[in-house]
């Protein structure tokens, strides 16, 4: 197992880990395990919303030789911010809010490659889903040329209620996707805005691109019919920052 560092394995660790108030990404249990301390570990890391896989022995056996006692969670090396005090803290700088939504993007090199333009564009913030997500560790952080590591990361247990918060919050919400109606050059994009993008394999989900402001798209001229998903989000936000730029 590569980068054994950003695990924990084994129950007292992992209780460890929490306390010292390390983010945990993913945590792995043992299919049947019972226990009072298993439950506890279970139960506080679901409440704070971190995803729980039931895996059967052999594969926590594949993870690491030692003594795991059943569990293994995987410790993230970026600290993940909170949506509901981040939007409120960049109005009061006088910035203008700029957030990323991932929705369904578990290919970790996409997602690293995607961070990395993120940053370079400006964004103040990508909020990904805490299940149905890439594994933010060692891996992504390399694929995005450590730009994982000076970006904000806001995990969320529900996207639909993450955006009607946003909404709430003054941003306008663009589901971005092949088959919208309008180009994303003719809508206005200068002001606070979120930008949803999608898996390249099941798209954005219906359910968000109904509660989104708006749908948007990128111009095709060629035979194929979509864009990489990293490469599409680079249109988008680019885009978005040129808007922004004749502001300033």
């Amino acid at each position: 197992m590569k980068n054994k560092e950003y695990i924990a394995y084994g129950l007292n660790p992992i209780m460890e880990a929490m306390n010292s108030g390390r983010p945990i990404d993913k945590l792995l249990v043992q299919k049947g395990m019972r226990g009072e301390k298993s439950r506890e570990i279970t139960d506080e890391l679901r409440n704070n919303g971190v995803p729980i896989q039931y895996v059967p022995k052999v594969k926590l056996d594949k993870i690491t030789g030692k003594n795991h006692q059943g569990m293994i969670a995987f410790i993230s090396p970026v600290e993940f911010d909170n949506l509901d005090w981040l939007v409120p803290s960049l109005y009061e700088k006088g910035e203008i809010p700029f957030i990323l939504i991932l929705d369904g993007i578990t290919d970790v090199r996409n997602f690293g490659a995607i961070c990395r333009t993120a940053e370079c564009a400006g964004v103040h913030s990508i909020v990904v889903p805490t299940k149905n997500t890439a594994q933010i560790g060692p891996d992504a952080i390399k694929t995005s040329a450590g730009s994982l590591l000076n970006i904000s990361i806001c995990r969320s247990t529900d996207l639909l209620k993450s955006i009607e918060f946003l909404k709430s919050s003054g941003l306008n919400v663009f589901a971005c996707h092949e088959k919208a109606r309008n180009l994303h050059s003719e809508a206005d994009l200068s002001g606070p805005s979120a930008f949803v993008m999608g898996s390249e394999e099941t798209g954005i989900q219906n359910e968000i691109k109904a509660t989104s402001n708006q749908e948007i798209r990128i111009p095709l001229r060629g035979s194929t019919q979509s864009l990489n998903v990293s490469t599409a989000t680079g249109v988008i936000l680019f885009e978005a920052l040129r808007q922004r730029m004749l502001l300033e």
